[in-house]
């Protein structure tokens, strides 16, 4: 059913991927010349790379999807999973970009993280929490399809 504790779950991991469209990662106090993530501006955020943006979108839409598969829970816990195993990727992503550029920054240049760095990883820990959910339901129907019988 849609209004189950899983639902909840996978709307907030949902836009606690989807957050990062709005939210940088990081910021530093002045433009820097020689990197890549901070030449145009002083905010390192998904439009500094198209790779993170096609992986952030990939998770957020797969766990708005799937809210929409609670009639087939196997198929729900797949699309679950394989969103968890997306915004994992896309969290690595994001740390192994922003240290190949950190080895460029000069030591004068202050880096502060931002909020956006820390929703993903909270995004992960609501799909997995979802995923559990709806594995619990699945052995409710299941011990309940087999007292039936």
């Amino acid at each position: 059913m849609i209004q189950r504790i899983q639902t909840i779950f996978l709307a907030l991991a949902a836009g606690a991927n989807l957050s990062v469209f709005g939210l940088p990662f990081a910021e530093v106090n002045e433009k820097i010349a020689n990197s890549t993530l901070f030449t145009n501006d002083i905010l390192y955020n998904l439009q500094d790379n198209i790779v993170l943006l096609i992986a952030y979108a990939l998770s957020g839409v797969l766990a708005l999807v799937a809210i929409f598969l609670f009639k087939n829970r196997k198929q729900q816990m797949l699309v679950t999973r394989i969103a968890a195993i997306a915004t994992i990727i896309s969290v690595v992503l994001t740390v192994v970009f922003f240290w190949k550029d950190y080895q460029t920054i000069a030591a004068d240049v202050t880096v502060d993280d931002g909020i956006g760095a820390y929703t993903p990883i909270i995004g992960v820990i609501l799909l997995f929490l979802a995923n559990f959910y709806i594995g619990k339901d699945e052995k409710l129907v299941r011990s309940s399809y087999d007292r039936l019988r």
